[in-house]
C-alpha cells in the first residue's frame, strides 16, 4: 500500500486555523487534542481542535507545498476552501 500524506487544517477552540501536514491524519488531530504525545505548540493552548479540512497526496513535498500556499492564504480563502470541501492537488 503506497504511503500518503496529507496537508490538513485544524479550527481551534478559539476560532483561529492551524495549518500542517502528517502521513496519519487521525494520530496527528488527537495528538494536537493532548489525547497522545506531539502535537504542535500552537494548538496547546488553544484545545480541542477539530479537523475541518484535508487532501492527500502520494508524495511528501507535494503535501509541504501545498500546506505552504494555505499559509498564505487570507482567512477569506481559508474559509472559502473549508467551505467547499476542496480538494485542490495539482
Amino acid at each position: 500500500m503506497e504511503e500518503k500524506f496529507y496537508t490538513y487544517m485544524v479550527r481551534c477552540a478559539d476560532g483561529s486555523l492551524y495549518t500542517g501536514w502528517t502521513t496519519d491524519l487521525e494520530k496527528r488531530i488527537r495528538a494536537h487534542n493532548g489525547e497522545i504525545k506531539g502535537g504542535a505548540k500552537y494548538t496547546r493552548s488553544r484545545r480541542p481542535v477539530t479537523l475541518v479540512w484535508s487532501t492527500a497526496f502520494s508524495r511528501k513535498q507535494d503535501a509541504q507545498s501545498m500546506e505552504q500556499q494555505v499559509k498564505r492564504m487570507e482567512r477569506s480563502q481559508k474559509d472559502a476552501l473549508i467551505a467547499a470541501n476542496c480538494d485542490i492537488m495539482k
